[in-house]
């Protein structure tokens, strides 16, 4: 049995759903807080708790035969964590000592970790590799680097199996269209332009033309949520028959970046609707260019990324269109902001 935690939220529930669909046992730990219930896979055991919380993670290691923990579970709002450390702090990095704790006590030692691409802060190389320097420019980034060293010393020390998964940017949705991205406020760039198109938003911006790309608006590199969790499914089996050497970080990501306006036009094309854009100045800390090298875990575990950047909109479009307030029928979306 597999405890994943955090899978009621938009890339845990995609795991989730991949893992069911494989023939895995899967019990689901989350508080809700960001996640929503209906995301879960029917066949996928929830319950409702805190990772921080040592008796809600006791309980469920002392009920289910658990081989190995998923821990998707974290705030990540970028603008949030520089007005709210402590928030991130106590989320991020001590829930998740708790959850380490706890796993060790019950000789649970595989562990599979969802990192983020903002470890690297304003990276001094594109490609972006493994090897290039983490230095985080926001709690949010810092937090995740702090887990990272947290788990690598648990290696060391007790001999805990882990996988660190650093994501560039997570978008688009189950092909079946039952779930997808979901969240309140929203801050990625391609639901909100496809909310916008819907009629939910007055206007996208744009923050800042005058970068050094070829159209003037920052690069991002795009990778497919199903692909995600494909990731972590070969992780988790790498894992599963390894015999206690599994000690691995990898990035995420397309390989490929796509601007601002690609976006927007590639979000005007495939919907048939013309965007509203409003020019704004740029924003303090936003990277000209983010792109991933995925190199290592293609050539070690066989991961290639298998959605375009027109599949990945045309499953959000399609995730947007069917449920045009989310999960909750009449929910209320967030800013007209995004964060990248």
């Amino acid at each position: 049995m597999i405890l994943v935690v955090g899978g009621a939220g938009y890339i845990g529930s995609h795991v989730v759903k991949e893992l069911i669909r494989r023939g895995n046992e899967v019990v689901v730990l989350d508080n809700l807080t960001t996640g929503h219930k209906q995301a879960i896979d029917k066949e996928a055991i929830f319950i409702k708790g805190n990772l921080g919380n040592k008796q809600d993670v006791s309980l469920i290691f002392e009920k289910y035969p658990v081989k190995a923990v998923m821990h998707f579970a974290a705030n990540s709002l970028v603008s949030e964590s520089v007005v709210n450390p402590l928030k991130y702090y106590l989320n991020n990095v001590v829930a998740t000592f708790t959850l380490l704790e706890t796993m060790l006590e019950y000789g649970i030692k595989k562990f599979i970790f969802s990192s983020t691409a903002a470890t690297y802060g304003i990276p001094e190389q594109i490609p972006i590799t493994e090897m290039t320097p983490t230095k985080p420019i926001n709690p949010y980034g810092q937090s995740k680097l702090m887990v990272e060293q947290i788990v690598k010393d648990c290696a060391i020390a007790y001999s805990l199996e882990y996988t660190i998964l650093r994501y560039f940017n997570a978008a688009g949705a189950d092909e079946t269209g039952t779930i997808g991205e979901n969240h309140n406020p929203e801050t990625h760039l391609i639901p909100i332009v496809l909310q916008h198109l819907q009629g939910q938003r007055k206007r996208i911006s744009i923050f800042g033309t005058d970068y050094s790309t070829y159209d003037g608006t920052c690069i991002r590199d795009y990778i497919h949520v199903t692909d995600l969790a494909k990731a972590h499914i070969l992780a988790l089996d790498a894992m599963l028959i390894s015999k206690g050497n599994i000690h691995r970080t990898y990035n995420l990501g397309n390989g490929q970046g796509y601007s601002v306006r690609d976006i927007i036009r590639k979000c005007e094309e495939i919907t048939g609707r013309k965007a509203n854009i409003h020019y704004a100045e740029r924003r303090t800390g936003d990277p000209a260019i983010l792109i991933a090298s995925s190199a290592n875990i293609e050539r070690e575990l066989g991961w290639q990324p298998s959605y375009r950047l027109e599949d990945i909109i045309k499953t959000a479009w399609n995730w947007h269109k069917n449920h045009p307030h989310g999960y909750e029928k009449g929910s209320v979306r967030g800013s007209y902001t995004y964060e990248s």
